[in-house]
């Protein structure tokens, strides 16, 4: 068995462990793979990428709120009869990793009107290759709060690892952190469930891999490059 085989095979068995535990995958439907077919294309136009990526972080949006808890509250309908309803438990933020994070901004605040939105600006290091946080704004309340972190591309996790600290550096708990992601890989999913077990990710596909130069396969690209229109 070579390297390269038995690393892979260590990932396929780390990724069983937290299947389902830490991560959450969208259920893979002919509907969703024909999303991705779309927006995978290298030939898709802009307009074309980013309603289709549109409807697939609907998706996950979705399937985040669903993490989250809810408590009792009942209504009175139109007729005056009791609804034995349920709201969302405590505050709520979503905080995008700038820039290809704010990609996935506008269908937040679709499914959550008038939700607080934070921002983190977190880039690699050219020379060591390590993640360096540059800008924070979030709610000075965030310790309370229930946070949707947003950024489509996992790879390494470094970039990821490094917002959960700066989360968790100010008071939020692991288990109130969701981590709402377009793509991924054994890797990264390894890399932040080790660090922050308590962490949940939401998820739309697992890729295969990495390359030698850690960009996912089959992949997408530069999710933000190709959302904001500035890929070459």
């Amino acid at each position: 068995m070579t390297t390269a085989t038995a690393a892979s095979t260590a990932s396929a068995h780390t990724l069983r462990t937290y299947l389902d535990r830490n991560v959450h995958l969208l259920p893979q439907t002919d509907q969703l793979r024909a999303l991705h077919t779309i927006v995978r294309d290298r030939h898709a136009r802009r307009e074309d990428f980013v309603f289709y990526t549109g409807r697939i972080i609907r998706m996950l949006t979705e399937a985040a709120l669903d993490l989250l808890p809810f408590e009792p509250y009942d209504v009175t309908t139109p007729v005056g009869s009791t609804y034995p309803g349920l709201r969302f438990a405590g505050g709520l933020c979503g905080v995008p990793i700038i820039r290809a994070g704010e990609s996935m901004e506008a269908e937040l605040r679709a499914v959550v009107p008038g939700i607080s939105i934070g921002k983190i600006l977190i880039q690699r290091d050219p020379e060591t290759k390590q993640p360096h946080l540059y800008y924070t704004k979030l709610p000075k309340d965030i310790a309370d709060r229930h946070v949707l972190l947003l950024d489509p591309m996992l790879a390494t996790g470094g970039t990821a690892v490094a917002a959960i600290e700066v989360l968790r550096g100010l008071g939020v708990p692991e288990e109130h952190i969701v981590f709402v992601n377009f793509i991924t890989v054994a890797e990264g999913i390894t890399a932040v469930c080790e660090r922050y077990p308590g962490v949940r990710i939401v998820t739309s596909a697992i890729e295969e891999g990495l390359s030698e130069h850690a960009y996912m396969l089959p992949g997408i690209g530069d999710f933000g490059d190709r959302y904001f229109g500035t890929d070459r």
